[in-house]
């Protein structure tokens, strides 16, 4: 999984040097600052070009230090210090960071011990039997991380959706101001909205091929070209994946964009249900085939999407369920979902503050979800147990409510609801006790320990937790992220049957490498009868903005607006909410 851009990857790189240099607070701030480049890049960009470091210091988790070091790297296009620092230390550190389990402590072990410094490496190291000799490892650690290593390895030439779809967002933006240009839409993976996207796939439609195809190889985002062609261009990007173009007749469009969004077997599946109607079906369009000798004859539709699924007698499959699942013969028999809108959810319920891991205030989360368009949130920070992100004791607790109700009175229009996200121990029992959960709006629970339990064990302590009577959702269930960690060994029919049965929500995490729980899930939860929340999860204000990724899945799962508790507005919310007391 690649970084959104060159930034992001060296504040991180600061963030896991101070680390291992044992600095105490260094570490969080740029690890912060790299997750808002990430994420926000052009926001970010467009505040310095407006007031410089002034106005990047009043950024939440962007201090003094920080801020010129953005300053200095969108000035030059590079940073001093950092240079200095891969002198002294010249290890791919975001590169091995990306390996679950490989935080930087252990990073810098590698380094000091066996001089590792990238993946190949780490492979040799492992392949060779070194680490299980080191201090503090051994041979099942060495193991584990080999494991780890194979997943990275299988999934480094893909990038994480919430990470791709703004670039390829920027290049169709782009493309369209081109005079020559009447449509430019992206199609494939990015179009379908998975989680994981390999490259970018643009269609754009002129009289003039020739200048567009000159304007893509020309985008500030193309590093190199691979191909260019009368119609048809291939780069590689500075980001690190490919991007295609094919420039078509307009009237073709529709056809042209039909064929190259939904995956293979959605078209294989479409093709044969077209041939047996007498049809065929490309990428210039639906023909009719000669009953005799079975030649392309008239062509039939080509214009729209729309156009060429009515001409099979077909309601139009949204582009996120074009996967080859069931979505042709629902829509031969008009029973696709109306899917929830992008937009639908109007408050936010998994929210952290400064209080633990987050990076600003409640109130400054607060105005930022307004200013972002909700009506609501949450604040869940984590509890005791989860030390490294300064969880919250019942007494520390108890302090945050009284500062919620103070805000409440001061905040107009946007209501702050009282919550946690309380960690799940080993056994099942939370890590606040009932009498601390029954003075809050809402209940997360959530697993960030003991990933490795078998089966049996892990779903008894998620099924315990469940059944707690003031547990309201289930937050990230699986704990996966992608690239890095398989989902837990979980039996999600019966988690799924739980909180069915005790009217606990189950979250779709919004979170770039998380996306939990996946869109097979819930569709699962769904039939189940289950409710579903969207969270984004945020740590900071600029998290916000990645609820379209939360929905993304909705949308994949088949879930209406009615399946989404937080499409209702706080008042529907707490009443739901109130039933299960």
């Amino acid at each position: 999984m690649k970084p959104y851009n060159e930034l992001s990857k060296i504040l991180l790189e600061f963030s896991i040097y101070h680390t291992i240099k044992g600095d105490a607070f260094k570490p969080r701030a740029y690890e912060m600052a790299s997750e808002s480049i990430a994420v926000l890049d052009d926001e970010i960009k467009q505040t310095w070009k407006s007031g410089g470091i002034k106005d990047l210091k009043k950024l939440p988790g962007i201090g003094e230090s920080i801020a010129e070091k953005i300053n200095e790297y969108y000035k030059t296009g590079t940073i001093k210090s950092y240079q200095k620092i891969k002198k002294e230390f010249p290890v791919e550190m975001f590169e091995l960071s990306q390996i679950e389990g490989l935080g930087p402590k252990h990073i810098g072990e590698l380094w000091k011990f066996l001089k590792i410094k990238n993946i190949a490496d780490l492979s040799q190291a492992i392949q060779n039997n070194k680490l299980k000799n080191l201090p503090g490892w051994g041979e099942k650690s060495q193991n584990k991380l080999a494991k780890r290593l194979k997943l990275f390895k299988q999934s480094s030439d893909r990038m994480l959706l919430g990470y791709i779809l703004p670039i390829a967002d920027e290049m169709v933006n782009a493309l369209k101001q081109i005079k020559h240009v009447k449509r430019c839409a992206y199609a494939g993976s990015i179009r379908r909205r998975q989680e994981t996207c390999g490259d970018i796939d643009l269609i754009a439609t002129t009289k003039q091929p020739k200048k567009i195809i000159d304007a893509f190889c020309k985008l500030p985002q193309v590093k190199s070209i691979h191909e260019k062609g009368a119609t048809k261009a291939s780069v590689r990007l500075k980001i690190g994946v490919d991007a295609d173009i094919r420039v078509v007749r307009d009237e073709v469009y529709g056809a042209t964009l039909q064929y190259f969004t939904g995956d293979k077997r959605h078209n294989v599946l479409l093709r044969q249900y077209a041939l047996d109607k007498g049809y065929t079906l490309n990428e210039y369009g639906l023909f009719k085939l000669s009953k005799n000798t079975k030649i392309r004859g008239k062509l039939i539709a080509c214009k729209t999407e729309e156009q060429i699924y009515k001409k099979l007698g077909l309601d139009t499959p949204p582009p996120e369920l074009r996967v080859g699942d069931d979505e042709i013969q629902a829509a031969k028999t008009h029973k696709l979902p109306n899917l929830i809108p992008y937009g639908s959810v109007k408050g936010d319920l998994q929210v952290q503050t400064e209080w633990s891991d987050g990076s600003a205030s409640i109130e400054f989360m607060a105005k930022a979800a307004k200013k972002a368009g909700l009506s609501y949130l949450a604040v869940t920070d984590h509890t005791k147990s989860l030390t490294i992100a300064n969880g919250l004791t019942e007494k520390r607790l108890l302090e945050q409510v009284k500062e919620i109700d103070k805000l409440n009175k001061k905040i107009s229009g946007f209501k702050i609801l009282k919550g946690t996200e309380c960690d799940i121990l080993k056994d099942g029992s939370l890590d606040l006790p009932d009498e601390s959960l029954k003075k809050l709006d809402f209940v997360g629970v959530s697993i960030h320990s003991y990933f490795d339990l078998n089966r049996s064990e892990q779903t008894k302590r998620v099924i315990k937790a469940l059944s707690n009577p003031h547990v309201n959702c289930f937050f990230h269930p699986t704990c996966r992220l992608i690239g890095k960690r398989h989902e837990i060994n979980l039996d999600m029919e019966k988690v799924i049957a739980t909180a069915k049965k005790y009217h606990v929500l189950l979250e779709i995490n919004c979170m770039p490498d998380r996306m939990d729980l996946n869109d097979r899930w819930t569709r699962s939860a769904i039939k189940a009868g289950v409710k579903l929340v969207i969270n984004t999860d945020a740590h900071s204000p600029e998290h916000f903005n990645l609820l379209y990724l939360g929905e993304s899945i909705a949308r994949r799962g088949w879930a209406t607006k009615k399946d989404i508790l937080n499409t209702k507005d706080v008042k529907q919310l707490l009443k739901y909410l109130k039933k299960k007391k």
